[in-house]
């Protein structure tokens, strides 16, 4: 194994690269000689050449790093009484319409039986008024009270309850004690920001 040149300098360089110019002018089979060493010099490819040394050893291409997309940060969580305003703006309604928190906060029980009657005539008119206007209510088994009515394997729990003595498994047979209620249509109105849904009826005060 021959050993290796030693590192040649700027001036021997030089030198060699003065000759290797003129020769190549003057010589068609030098410059013949030298195309392929300066065409694997260009390709990287020294090291497939006889007398070439080694060809230097290619960068490893580095991979784009690539931002990881944040996530979306989640909207802030609704303050309760905004959360439920559609539910707090009928219960205020049914106030204006029916003073229906003005009967439930009474103790009807230091009333007569004629009082108690009168006042519900006056919150049942307005609280029926309230859910004819928002709300579309059917029932939820087109039977009467009192009729015998079939349930089905996989009767909707949340439909139907069963109430006295429940063995066994369905399908059965009963009576309808109550044909329950289900809201096909809700046209609550929407609530402004500006309003705060907590007040459901302003105190009145009267001035003289």
């Amino acid at each position: 194994m021959t050993d290796q040149p030693a590192s040649l300098s700027f001036f021997a360089r030089f030198w060699l690269a003065w000759l290797c110019f003129w020769r190549c002018l003057v010589s068609r089979e030098f410059a013949q000689a030298v195309l392929p060493t300066s065409k694997a010099y260009d390709a990287g490819q020294l090291a497939q050449l006889p007398s070439g040394g080694p060809a230097p050893t290619p960068l490893p291409k580095q991979e784009e790093v690539r931002p990881t997309p944040r996530a979306p940060e989640p909207p802030p969580a609704l303050p309760p009484e905004r959360e439920h305003a559609s539910a707090l703006s009928l219960l205020g309604m049914l106030q204006r319409e029916g003073r229906f928190v003005d009967f439930l906060q009474e103790n009807v029980s230091a009333f007569s039986d004629a009082e108690v009657g009168a006042a519900a005539r006056i919150v049942h008119e307005g609280c029926r008024k309230v859910a004819q206007t928002y709300l579309t209510l059917e029932r939820v088994l087109p039977q009467s009270e009192g009729d015998s009515v079939p349930v089905p394997v996989g009767f909707d729990a949340q439909r139907i309850r069963l109430t006295g003595n429940v063995a066994g498994q369905p399908p059965y047979n009963g009576i309808l004690r109550h044909h329950g209620w289900m809201t096909t249509a809700v046209k609550l109105p929407t609530v402004s920001p500006a309003i705060d849904p907590r007040v459901l009826a302003p105190a009145e005060v009267e001035l003289s």
